[in-house]
């Protein structure tokens, strides 16, 4: 060899040694930040209790000012990442949901709970749609697109609320609640892709994704049930030596019945969710499951509404102030407590826990989760549409989260603690 092939040697490794330094050197970088900001959504939580603030809108305000036009300056605009971390942690976070949520406490409230999923739902999108189509201006398709985006409850958001409330409701209602978040998202997700498709591809027909909304609906319950029943006969009897595999097991257990009930077709969010379910009423060892799946949940839900910090620019909002405030107003006031108070007409609860119920219906990442499909579909409104639906999702949690203790106290929904 050559001494000048020699010395082009050494520098061709010591370029791939600074390359491979460099890589090195900005992925401790990421890890450095990433552990910043959970730290600071912890600390922040702690003094979000105590000064009454929704822990949530906290989160969101940590990744807005971590992003590029705060003072982080981290650039984030990639909404197929955005929204693949919205799944992964809308998965555990509803498999979560389900564990928590026994049988014999929500079996008395099921067809309440399927009515506000399935009509509240559908009567939110089509009041929120034609308040759209004259605020906005927008075609018939577009407005219902909107409405269908925010149109259903947050489970994070209900489930944080609960849980990090002082205030003690009747167990009947908290069911209510908690199931009605928790089933649904998969009408929202129905009601967005099909409008989404509709308003892409000009050869789509309606009556093809209303038989589409009965198959997704029928094999998301199936195989949630199926999956769910197999897993609570199938984890007592493995008799795992290590203590620390059933909490893998059981994530493994969620992503496996999302992923398959996606490809068969079917509501992945709604198996997650009746999965979870069947499995937390039937478990015995659900308790410390529950602990570890519980802290695994307020993990995702740090991601997730930091991601959507990161993901939107404060500076596009000001031009839709006006319109997301009256969006907002609409919404909170008018579109959910019409669709509340018609899907629970046969529903004997009282009209202040049917008012509660409708003050409840908080949106949070879900919605922002959603928007993001149109903009993949290269929707020429997307952008718009998805400033306005974080508007109108800070506002909502804002206005009604600040609010819940108030609010509960003017309707009577509070129960004395036992002494």
């Amino acid at each position: 060899m050559s001494r000048e092939e020699s010395l082009s040697d050494r520098v061709n490794l010591l370029d791939t040694r600074q390359h491979r330094d460099g890589r090195e050197s900005v992925f401790e970088e990421q890890i450095l930040i990433s552990s910043i900001l959970l730290l600071l959504c912890v600390l922040v939580s702690k003094i979000s209790h105590r000064v009454g603030i929704p822990v949530l809108l906290c989160f969101l305000g940590i990744g807005m000012l971590a992003g590029s036009d705060g003072p982080g300056g981290i650039y984030f605009d990639n909404a197929a990442l955005a929204q693949s971390i919205g799944i992964v942690a809308l998965t555990l976070i509803l498999f979560s949901g389900g564990l928590d949520t026994q049988w014999q406490a929500v079996r008395p409230v099921v067809w309440s709970a399927l009515s506000l999923a399935t009509i509240g739902v559908l009567l939110t999108t089509v009041l929120v749609g034609l308040a759209a189509i004259f605020l906005l201006h927008v075609s018939l398709l577009e407005g219902m697109l909107l409405g269908a985006i925010i149109s259903s409850t947050d489970a994070a958001a209900v489930f944080s609320v609960l849980q990090t409330s002082k205030i003690r409701l009747r167990e009947r209602l908290t069911s209510l609640l908690e199931l009605e978040s928790g089933c649904n998202d998969p009408m929202a997700v129905f009601l967005t892709l099909d409008l989404t498709i509709l308003l892409t591809t000009p050869h789509a027909s309606v009556a093809s994704l209303v038989l589409l909304f009965f198959k997704e609906m029928g094999i998301g319950a199936l195989c949630g049930l199926l999956i769910g029943k197999g897993a609570s006969l199938l984890i007592p009897r493995l008799h795992l030596e290590v203590e620390g595999l059933y909490p893998v097991l059981t994530i493994a257990l969620a992503l496996f019945v999302y992923g398959l009930t996606a490809v068969l077709g079917g509501s992945g969010f709604l198996a997650v969710y009746l999965a979870g379910m069947v499995l937390g009423s039937t478990l015995k060892e659900v308790r410390a499951l529950n602990r570890f799946h519980d802290g695994l949940a307020w993990l995702m839900q740090i991601a997730l509404f930091i991601t959507l910090g990161l993901f939107v620019f404060p500076s596009h909002l000001p031009p839709i102030i006006i319109s997301g405030l009256l969006l907002a107003g609409f919404l909170i006031f008018v579109a959910r407590p019409v669709s509340v108070l018609i899907s629970l007409v046969f529903d004997r609860m009282s009209i202040g826990e049917k008012l509660f119920v409708s003050w409840m219906g908080l949106r949070g990442a879900v919605p922002i989760v959603l928007a993001t499909f149109p903009l993949l579909a290269g929707f020429s409104k997307a952008s718009l549409f998805f400033n306005l639906i974080f508007f109108i999702v800070l506002t909502s949690v804002l206005l009604q989260g600040l609010s819940l203790t108030p609010v509960a106290k003017l309707l009577g929904v509070i129960v004395p603690p036992v002494e």
